[in-house]
């Protein structure tokens, strides 16, 4: 039987052993611009078993920036030269409505 379980993120990830493990989150309110989350579910894969997905995932939004659903934007610039925070691009919803990833 397939459940589809709802999250809004991930948290927590760990991994021992060469298993990794990560907590599907959703948001249940918001108070002042602070989110209180609530673990949904834990995730337990080996690495490659990650690593797929990662794949996946990246080639589906290469596909929704193509697109135009998304649209990648710079990352801010750093506080200072002393600090060394690696960052990757952006992704933010754009302003359209197309939805087919074909």
């Amino acid at each position: 039987m397939n459940q589809t379980i709802y999250a809004d993120g991930i948290a927590n990830v760990t991994m021992v052993d060469g298993v990794v493990r990560f907590e599907l989150i959703n948001i249940v309110s918001m108070d002042k611009g602070k989110a209180t989350l609530r673990p949904v579910i834990t995730v337990a894969t080996s690495l490659p078993g990650l690593l797929r997905p990662h794949e996946q995932l990246a080639a589906v939004i290469g596909k929704m920036v193509q697109q135009g659903v998304l649209k990648k934007t710079e990352p801010p610039a750093p506080v200072s030269k002393d600090v060394a925070v690696a960052q990757g691009d952006t992704l933010q919803p754009a302003k359209t409505s197309k939805t087919s990833m074909k």
